[in-house]
C-alpha cells in the first residue's frame, strides 16, 4: 500500500490540512507539541479505523467542534481508493470507501487490506510495561491482518461490558440467567481469539529469534512466550468454575482480557537459561527486544503475508543509539516510510535518502522541498 494524500478537518489540532505524501521517505519535523503524532495517528486510523493511542473519537476531534474528517487516498495492488472517517462526539464513526459506506470495520479492512507499521518510544517500553499494553499491542497487529479475529474481538469486548455491568447489578437483581447468554459469546469468541494469538506469535517467533541475533552479533536469542489466562480448550470449563468468584469480586477473572506474553531471553552468558526480560532484563536488552519485535513484524508482513507495509516512526529515532537507528533504517528498504523528529541531525551523511521534507508548526504543515 502507498498512501498518495491526507486530508483533515477539525482532527486533534489541525483546523484543516491536505497534504501529498512521496511513496519513499516523507519527513515531519518540529517542536513538541506541533501536531506530528496526529498526523501518524490520523494515517493510521484511516487503515485500520482505531487510534493507535487507544484515543476514544471524541479525543480526536478538534477543541470546541462537534466532528472531525479524515480523508486518505492510497494505490494497492495497482487501484486507487479513497478512505473517508467522520467522526462524531456522539454515535459511531462512519467509514466509506470510494463513497461506499462500510457497515462494520471488519468489511472495511477486507476491502482496503492494508497493512501499518507504527513505531514511537512508547513501543520501546512494551515489555517492561503492564499486561495491558501488550494484549493491545497483539490485538492492533492481528486485527490489522486477521479479520476473523477482529470481529470475535468486538463481540467479546461488547460482551465483557455486558457481563460486567450484569455482575454489578446482580445484588440487586438476584438474576443470574443474563450470565449464561453472555458466557456463551465470550467463550466462542474468547476461544477465537486465544488461537489467534497463539497463531501470531508462533508466526513471530519463527522470525524473533535470528532477528535478535542479528541486533547483538549472535550473542542472545529471543522468544515470545504466550501467558493465557487459560487454554482455549479449557475456556469453558474455567469460566463455569469462575461464576461463584466473578460473582464475589463483580468481575470476570478468567479470559483472554487477562493473557500476556512474557519475553524471554537467551544468551550465551546465561548457560543456556533463559531470562524474563521484563523482570530481570536492563533497559538496553529490553529496547533491543522492543526494536527486535519490530523489525519481526516488518518481516512478518513481507515473508509471511506477501505485502509491503507503510511504516510509521514517530520520534523514536532519538531514544535508540547509532547502532539501532541504522538496524530500524536498513529495514526501510523501498517501504513508504512516514518520519516525525525533532531534528534532522538522524540523517546528516547521507544515512537515508529524503524524499519529502515538511515542517510542522502549531498545526500548519509546510513542504520544503
Amino acid at each position: 500500500m502507498i498512501i498518495r494524500s491526507v486530508e483533515l478537518k477539525d482532527f486533534r489540532n489541525y483546523a484543516s490540512l491536505s497534504l501529498a505524501l512521496d511513496p519513499g521517505i516523507n519527513i515531519f519535523y518540529g517542536d513538541n507539541a506541533q501536531g506530528k503524532t496526529n498526523l501518524l495517528e490520523a494515517i493510521f486510523l484511516s487503515c485500520t479505523t482505531k487510534s493507535h493511542k487507544g484515543a476514544t473519537d471524541r479525543e480526536l476531534i478538534r477543541f470546541g467542534k462537534k466532528e472531525a474528517h479524515v480523508r486518505t487516498v492510497a494505490d494497492k495492488d495497482g487501484l486507487t481508493m479513497r478512505i473517508d472517517m467522520h467522526l462524531r462526539t456522539r454515535g459511531a464513526k462512519g467509514v466509506a470507501l470510494d463513497g461506499i459506506k462500510m457497515r462494520r470495520a471488519s468489511d472495511f479492512l477486507k476491502k482496503c487490506n492494508g497493512r501499518m507499521i507504527i513505531f514511537s518510544p512508547e513501543d520501546l517500553s512494551v515489555i517492561k510495561q503492564g499486561p495491558a499494553v501488550r494484549r493491545r499491542f497483539l490485538d492492533m497487529e492481528i486485527s490489522q491482518a486477521d479479520h476473523v479475529y477482529m470481529e470475535a474481538l468486538t463481540r467479546y469486548q461488547k460482551a465483557l461490558s455486558a457481563r460486567a455491568a450484569v455482575l454489578k447489578d446482580l445484588p440487586r437483581t438476584k438474576n443470574e440467567d443474563l450470565l449464561d447468554i453472555y458466557d456463551e459469546t465470550l467463550i466462542t469468541a474468547g476461544e477465537e481469539i486465544m488461537r489467534g494469538r497463539l497463531r501470531f506469535l508462533e508466526e513471530i517467533n519463527a522470525l524473533i529469534g535470528d532477528v535478535q541475533k542479528r541486533l547483538t552479533a549472535e550473542k542472545e536469542t529471543l522468544f515470545v512466550a504466550y501467558e493465557p489466562s487459560c487454554s482455549p480448550e479449557r475456556f469453558a470449563e474455567e469460566m463455569r468454575l469462575s461464576r461463584t468468584k466473578d460473582i464475589a469480586t463483580a468481575q470476570t477473572n478468567t479470559g483472554p482480557h487477562r493473557d500476556d506474553v512474557k519475553f524471554l531471553l537467551r544468551g550465551q552468558s546465561e548457560g543456556g537459561g533463559a531470562v524474563d526480560l521484563r523482570k530481570y532484563g536492563s533497559q538496553g536488552q529490553q529496547r533491543t527486544a522492543a526494536l527486535a519485535l519490530k523489525l519481526s513484524e516488518i518481516e512478518y508482513i513481507r515473508k509471511v503475508q506477501h505485502m509491503s507495509p507503510v511504516m510509521l516512526l514517530d520520534d523514536v529515532l532519538s531514544e535508540l543509539d547509532s547502532a539501532r537507528q541504522n538496524d530500524l533504517l536498513g529495514a526501510i528498504g523501498d517501504t513508504q516510510t512516514i518520519i516525525t523528529c525533532t531534528g534532522l541531525d538522524h540523517f546528516v551523511g547521507g544515512r537515508l535518502t529524503i524524499n519529502k521534507l515538511f515542517q510542522v508548526t502549531d498545526g500548519c504543515v509546510t513542504a520544503e522541498n
